[in-house]
This record gives structure tokens, C-alpha cells and sequence, in this order.
């Protein structure tokens, strides 16, 4: 098996999603009952999947391009240990485990300050309302 699979929803068929829909609903409930509903929930909702092997280790370029973001910077977060990376001679090495880590603590992050700049906005609405009452 490749060691990164990516499937792009538009190529897919809905008739093959829908098969494959059924196909997992029919399975005992288990992990890979769960994999395959997420992963034509997903495809159904227009996402595209990468599918990594947990053995899987990235090059830098490789890291920068998955993560949509400039090797110079994916090199500062190398050095400032945000993500793990090890050597390979002189190359470094990130393995898809510590990728996928880095994106999930990069999503939490940005779904925290979202929420906190909502609730500022909403603390302001509601001290604007609260002295217009008072005027």
C-alpha cells in the first residue's frame, strides 16, 4: 500500500459513494465501520481525503505543501520544536503522526481565538445595548 493516499470528492461518482454508504451500514459497528461513514460523509460533503500511513515521514517541502504554508516558515516551526522533526543524514524528517498532531493543536488554536473574538464582540453589543438603556 502507498504510503499517502488522496482522493479528490470531485472525481468521485455519487452512485460509488452511495454504494459504498451502504456497504459500511451493513458492517458490524466498529472502527472500520466508522472510517468508512466519515470518509464518504466527507467525500459527500465535497472534502477531499488524504489517507497517511502512520509510518509515513515527509520531507520539509513535502510538510510545507500539505499544510499550505511556506517551507520558510515550516522551517521556523521545525526549529522552534512546534513540530517534531528528526534527521535523516543532513535532511529532516516529519513523520505524518507529528504532521497530523501540528494541524490538530492549529485548528483547536484558531477555533479558540474565533471563539474569543465572538465572545468579545458579544460582551461589547451587550455593554453598548446595557448604556443605551441607561441614555
Amino acid at each position: 500500500m502507498p504510503a499517502l493516499i488522496e482522493v479528490r470528492s470531485s472525481v468521485v461518482p455519487a452512485d460509488d459513494l452511495k454504494e459504498l454508504s451502504s456497504f459500511a451500514s451493513g458492517l458490524n459497528e466498529g472502527e472500520l465501520r466508522d472510517l468508512l461513514l466519515a470518509l464518504t460523509e466527507s467525500l459527500s460533503a465535497g472534502f477531499d481525503f488524504t489517507l497517511l500511513d502512520s509510518s509515513t515521514e515527509l520531507t520539509p517541502q513535502q510538510a510545507a505543501s500539505r499544510l499550505k504554508m511556506s517551507r520558510t516558515h515550516l522551517y521556523k516551526l521545525l526549529e522552534s520544536g512546534e513540530i517534531p522533526s528528526h534527521r535523516v543524514g543532513r535532511d529532516r524528517r516529519i513523520t505524518g503522526p507529528d504532521l497530523v498532531n501540528f494541524e490538530r493543536r492549529r485548528q483547536a488554536e484558531r477555533r479558540a481565538l474565533a471563539e474569543r473574538f465572538a465572545r468579545a464582540n458579544q460582551i461589547e453589543r451587550e455593554a453598548i445595548d446595557e448604556l443605551a438603556d441607561e441614555l
